[in-house]
């Protein structure tokens, strides 16, 4: 199991350039955070920073496999006996994925979560007889491609308390097959986004879906979650780009999508996608590819206000000119942004803003790939529009910084865990009429959910991911962790939020998707009905259950 660079069991990981389950863990605080940055967080939180690390891995809880000795003589005899493990490793590696609730409960040396064993098909058909295998023996199964779940999407409940498998995706893995002239690739759902660059790289081509998971999350994840990278705006998001794929049920093999078009009746493509592992596995995918861009430019411009912003970019999307990349922060993220980027020309930049008062600004970074007259025509035509709303260009420089770092967040969270922090996110998306609404009224609630005891939370948010019809938001929230309840402390603030941005016009989620998370609330977004047909669907292709019972659908 080590041809591909793990995630680390307590935290995001080391760059997959870098290491293994044993790396050194996260850069000390005074590492990670420029000294303006520490102080800032400090006197907006009320935080004094301690050393919080996590139990040692050696001493995480971990239950004996219970797998009876028959089933796991079967799975041996399917998949042969390296693709199936029950050592301590392998489970832990598998126990969750990485939301902090994840983090919170490894980092305190528990992984009831882990699965009793993880088995490795390496085909369809392999896939197929394990899902009818797991199904006569009751065991459920949980499919596990890079484990960079942020919504319990791994957690493997099952009300019946079943054994479970994790089924990891790793040894399909390899391009089958590149279609230039079409434009399409057919991959297996182990993959990896930077593996799949590599291989299209060599004709010439680029695949493009980019979300902050992408050194280490797998397409298989990206179509069970209705994934977005970060230049969904010009590129489409993940279902966008699916022109066919293949699902492995308890009941059979479903192939579905038949590009470039038909219109045989509903597309059960979309069935599959978003299904999240409770339908089924998907074994094989065909993604719509396109040419490698001649020339990109990206850069930064700042607006006054929120407000502005947001108008700002409404009327680049009424005029379909949106950049391929957009990502406008409000005056808290773009605060701690400015204080997280050391050196000379951070501070001269810093000084710019203030002169031209913009000091307590929005920062908006935008993106544009492709020919090099084209991209040259669409920039032109944005900056007028940016300029006509108030914008002031701050240049490249900005903008290639942010594409620089762009993976660096969840690295740095590591580190605020370590330091006593409590560090979340949560996702939305609304009209463009009702986003000054949901932020708003996200922002109130976490506020008013996580102040207590002297503590204050900061609640950063940007606009990202834009459509003609609105944008999603995106918000993180940092504040000091109450060690006595630290789940408790977020629970109650991620229900208040939830129930808050539903009620203000946003959607239950953008791009995170369900999980166990969001379950409760997911007939308030698609209704009772809908929730019974997604039910009906899996009765028929999944009827004992197994598949991924934990997500998903409500109780």
């Amino acid at each position: 199991m080590a041809d591909q660079p793990e995630l680390t069991i307590q935290g995001w990981g080391p760059p997959p350039s870098g290491g293994s389950t044993d790396a050194a863990g996260p850069p000390a605080l005074e590492e990670a955070l420029p000294k303006a940055a520490r102080r800032h967080l400090a006197k907006e939180l009320g935080w004094t920073p301690r050393h919080t690390p996590p139990v040692p891995v050696a001493d995480i809880r971990l239950t004996p496999p219970r797998l009876p000795e028959a089933t796991l003589a079967a799975l041996t005899a399917l998949l042969g006996e390296d693709n199936v493990r029950t050592d301590r490793e392998a489970r832990l590696l598998r126990a969750g994925g990485k939301s902090y609730l994840d983090l919170l409960r490894r980092r305190a040396g528990d992984a009831s979560d882990a699965p009793d064993a993880v088995v490795l098909p390496g085909t369809t058909e392999e896939t197929a007889a394990l899902l009818a295998l797991c199904s006569e023996h009751d065991v459920v199964v949980v499919p596990f491609g890079g484990g960079t779940s942020v919504v319990g999407g791994l957690a493997g409940v099952d009300p019946d308390d079943r054994p479970a498998v994790a089924l990891d995706l790793r040894r399909m893995a390899s391009v089958q097959a590149i279609d230039v002239p079409s434009s399409m690739v057919t991959v297996g759902p182990g993959m990896r986004g930077p593996q799949l660059e590599a291989a299209l790289a060599a004709e010439g081509l680029t695949f493009g879906h980019l979300p902050q998971s992408w050194e280490f999350a797998t397409l298989g994840g990206y179509a069970a979650t209705r994934s977005s990278g970060q230049a969904s705006t010009g590129v489409g998001r993940f279902d966008d780009l699916v022109a066919g794929l293949t699902l492995a049920t308890p009941s059979g093999v479903l192939e579905v999508g038949h590009p470039p078009a038909s219109a045989a009746g509903p597309d059960l493509l979309g069935l599959a996608l978003g299904s999240e592992g409770t339908l089924g596995v998907i074994t094989e995918l065909t993604l719509r590819v396109r040419p490698k861009p001649a020339t990109t430019s990206y850069e930064g411009w700042s607006f006054r206000t929120w407000a502005a912003g947001l108008a700002a970019l409404q009327r680049l999307a009424r005029h379909d000119l949106l950049p391929d990349v957009v990502r406008l922060s409000d005056v808290d993220e773009t605060r701690a942004n400015l204080l997280m980027s050391a050196g000379t020309g951070a501070r001269l930049l810093r000084g710019m803003l203030r002169g031209r008062g913009h000091g307590e600004g929005c920062l908006l970074v935008v993106g544009w790939e492709g020919l090099p007259d084209i991209v040259r025509a669409r920039t032109r035509a944005a900056s007028s529009l940016l300029r006509a709303g108030g914008g002031i260009r701050l240049g490249h420089q900005v903008g290639e910084s942010w594409r620089k770092h762009r993976f660096g967040a969840p690295y740095t969270r590591d580190t605020l865990l370590d330091s006593g922090l409590m560090v979340e996110t949560l996702e939305t998306a609304a009209s463009w009429s009702a986003l000054p609404t949901v932020y708003d009224a996200v922002g109130r609630a976490l506020r008013a959910s996580l102040t207590a005891g002297g503590r204050r939370p900061l609640v950063m948010t940007h606009l990202s991911h834009g459509y003609p019809t609105g944008a999603s938001l995106y918000f993180t929230v940092l504040a000091d962790r109450d060690d006595e309840l630290p789940i408790q402390q977020w629970l109650g603030a991620k229900r208040a939020a939830t129930d808050a941005l539903l009620a203000a016009g946003g959607t239950l989620t953008h791009h995170h998707a369900v999980g166990a998370d969001h379950r409760p609330w997911l007939d308030r977004e698609i209704g009772a009905l809908g929730v019974e047909v997604l039910r009906a669907v899996k009765a028929r292709l999944d009827p004992k259950g197994i598949c991924n019972p934990g997500v998903l659908l409500p109780d």
